[in-house]
């Protein structure tokens, strides 16, 4: 009986645990979702310069009794273009939101906002992407849901959409406020 090499077997076995663990993420609870080790926690520093005339937000910011939204963008983000409605409606409707612009020039992200409307009752630039890294940023957009005494109580990654904002930001916001 001719015996068979086991590099013969390697190929189809790394491809069914590659398939294996495809499918597996395929069928997780929630595709979009990205784990947060801050959910729960006190909100970090915000260490910002500012952005244009106005002031930088500070923690007490954040701990204004207040439920605020952090919201990380760039003007050469085109998700940041996509979810930036959501972000004026969420203003309009009169909810605190912090705009944190992410290694950006400060030229063109104020140019965004002329554009397309500033939501932010403060805002503050994040040249170098240390605050990103303390709250954990994959990449932009990501927001946060602070509740008014600092605590992070949701975040997302990735644009917001109409359907984002109905099932995940709107719930959050009123989770912050009924505590």
């Amino acid at each position: 009986m001719a015996r068979i090499s086991p590099l013969v077997l390697a190929p189809p076995l790394i491809f069914a645990a590659m398939a294996g663990l495809f499918l597996g993420g395929m069928f997780r609870d929630d595709p979009d979702a990205l784990p947060s080790t801050l959910i729960g926690s006190s909100a970090p520093a915000l260490a910002l310069a500012p952005l244009g005339e106005s002031a930088p937000p500070t923690d007490a910011s954040l701990r204004s009794g207040e439920v605020t939204l952090v919201n990380f963008w760039a003007s050469w983000c085109a998700p940041c273009r996509v979810e930036h409605p959501q972000i004026m409606a969420l203003k309009d409707e009169g909810l605190t939101i912090i705009g944190v612009n992410y290694k950006d020039d400060p030229e063109k992200a104020l140019g965004f906002l002329e554009e397309l409307g500033d939501p932010y009752s403060a805002i503050g630039a994040d040249a170098d992407g240390r605050t990103a890294i303390d709250w954990g940023v994959y990449g932009v957009p990501e927001t946060f849901v602070v509740d008014g005494d600092g605590t992070v109580v949701l975040r997302f990654a990735g644009p917001i959409t109409n359907s984002i904002l109905a099932n995940r930001i709107r719930p959050a916001i009123e989770a912050a406020l009924a505590d």
